[in-house]
């Protein structure tokens, strides 16, 4: 009997550690390789996330985080508070106006 409810336990602990991370895809405007690297460092700095890569031709950001720690909102706020619009959040025009002249993606600027 111990050892039924040792393993019932041990599922379910192991269920719940897996149940913290998520994978999601967002979009995220940029366009140069300066922009990749500023997305990624952003992204990565906000506390619970693992895993940040953007795809320069997509303009995906694949990100993997810890579900109890953060969310994809609090991504996108960084991200837009160093100038990248998301695909949920603008950046501020202060924020986009900051970005090097080879960063700069919104149309007509």
């Amino acid at each position: 009997m111990k050892k039924i409810i040792f393993t019932a336990l041990l599922a379910v602990a192991m269920f719940s550690v897996e149940a913290k991370t998520q994978k999601v895809t967002i979009d995220v405007n940029g366009k140069c390789e300066m922009c990749k690297t500023r997305i990624e460092k952003t992204a990565s700095a906000v506390p619970g996330v693992t895993s940040a890569k953007w795809n320069l031709k997509t303009k995906k950001l694949i990100l993997i985080y810890d579900d109890t720690k953060t969310n994809v909102k609090k991504v996108e706020e960084a991200l837009a508070a160093v100038g990248h619009d998301t695909q949920d959040i603008k950046a501020s025009d202060e924020a986009y106006n900051k970005l090097h002249a080879c960063c700069k993606y919104r149309d007509g600027k």
